[in-house]
């Protein structure tokens, strides 16, 4: 198995997050339009942002978070050449939650639902890096 297999989620990982800071920048445009000052965006007060402009703000941010890991176990397993089908698939699997977690948090934002898709990619990220420790103590 190629090693860089491992690096591809990582890649769909970082084009979520451009997408979500594109997705920001058009709520932002968008709330400029509707009457917000644009000098709020100088030091981020003085004014009361709508929700989705507050709602895709946290998501963005969020991205810089618990993905963080993501990425960090991801260049450990390609460094040190553990990849494996488990490990990718994993990554898969955490990518493909994100992206979920994504869809509700900037649509409906159904809180019982986003949560659910919350856990488990987090379970899957924890997993990640057990499986990598494991791998590596056994190696």
């Amino acid at each position: 198995m190629s090693q860089t297999l491992v690096l591809y989620p990582a890649f769909v990982m970082a084009l979520l997050t451009f997408t979500v800071a594109i997705w920001l920048l058009r709520c932002r445009i968008k709330a400029v339009k509707a009457g917000l000052t644009p000098t709020y965006f100088k030091l981020n007060h003085g004014a009361s942002l709508p929700d989705y402009v507050v709602q895709a703000t946290q998501h963005y941010d969020n991205l810089f978070e618990m993905p963080l890991l993501f990425y960090v176990v991801v260049v450990l397993t390609y460094v040190t050449q553990q990849a494996d089908w488990g490990l990718v698939l994993l990554a898969w699997a955490y990518v493909g939650a994100r992206i979920a977690h994504t869809a509700i948090h900037l649509t409906h934002n159904k809180l019982r639902q986003r949560m659910r898709v919350f856990l488990l990619s987090y379970a899957l990220l924890v997993l990640m890096w057990v499986w990598l420790f494991s791998r590596l103590v056994t190696a």
